[in-house]
């Protein structure tokens, strides 16, 4: 019998919080799970706290990539060379939920019909029940999800069988533009709920943050936050609590996010930046 999962972790100048990322992930795994390392860079300091888990026999592939090439060429090589009948990715930022991945493979192998189901990295701060309630729906074996067209890049879980009918990312795409693909093919994406929870240890509000001022943030600057412009810590709680609501309330419809629409919406992300605001998405 072949591996359930197979999840890629992408590191780069991250050996401040790979000491409590990796071991999660790997405790979580199941006897047919396994973790791929990819580490983008040169930096010591991560490589050395990769290199005694390169031999662990829950770590099925390390690659070192002496560019930093970022996210997409990592994860179209696990997508290519998997064998598993899912796939995933964790931030080398993010804690996991222990039981996560039985819980996502339990709710896809009662309904086929989800394409990628999500962990949830906000805080319970950022929660609106009473906004969400819309958008949670109870499926086959009394799963539910908080439907949504994209879900965070970071501990969700997919079927390889979608990628072996869409093919990989595309030139470009983003997780997100790709889980609206998958949308746009008849998939249900969406977090599960009660939301399994993820710690992004970059939110300035995590325990475990290296976030906690200004020089901090130019310091690591995570990639969503250089994307919107972000400047400061108050900048980027606000695009964190952003993208919560946005998360909670954007519509269901593959089509609001193409055409005319997103060409307007990209048009005010660019006067938002400008003005020092966080994008709207």
């Amino acid at each position: 019998m072949g591996a359930r999962a197979d999840i890629i972790m992408i590191t780069y100048r991250s050996g401040g919080y790979l000491h409590l990322s990796l071991p999660r992930l790997l405790d979580t795994l199941g006897d047919d799970d396994r973790v791929w390392l990819w580490h983008n860079g040169d930096d010591e300091e991560t490589l050395e706290a990769l290199r005694p888990f390169r031999a662990d026999h829950r770590v099925a592939r390390f690659h070192h990539s002496r560019e930093n090439v970022r996210l997409r060429e990592p994860t179209n090589w696990l997508w290519a060379e998997s064998s598993a009948r899912f796939v995933s990715k964790v931030d080398d930022d993010c804690l996991v939920t222990p039981g996560w991945l039985d819980t996502f493979a339990a709710a896809h192998d009662a309904n086929p019909e989800f394409g990628v189901v999500g962990s949830w990295r906000h805080p319970e701060e950022d929660f609106l029940p009473d906004v969400a309630a819309r958008k949670i729906r109870t499926f086959d074996g009394g799963h539910q999800l908080m439907r949504n067209l994209w879900v965070q890049g970071s501990g969700y879980l997919l079927p390889r069988s979608r990628i072996e009918r869409l093919g990989p990312l595309r030139t470009d795409e983003s997780f997100t533009g790709y889980c609206h693909r998958l949308a746009r093919d008849g998939a249900v994406n969406g977090y599960y709920f009660p939301f399994v929870g993820e710690d992004h240890m970059d939110d300035p509000r995590s325990p475990h943050t290296l976030i906690k001022t200004d020089a901090d943030l130019t310091d690591r600057m995570p990639l969503s936050a250089q994307a919107n412009g972000v400047r400061t810590v108050d900048n980027w709680l606000a695009q964190l609590r952003h993208s919560a609501h946005v998360l909670q309330t954007a519509p269901l419809d593959p089509h609001h996010y193409r055409g005319w629409r997103r060409k307007i919406r990209g048009g005010r992300n660019r006067l938002r930046l400008m003005t020092g605001r966080p994008a709207t998405w």
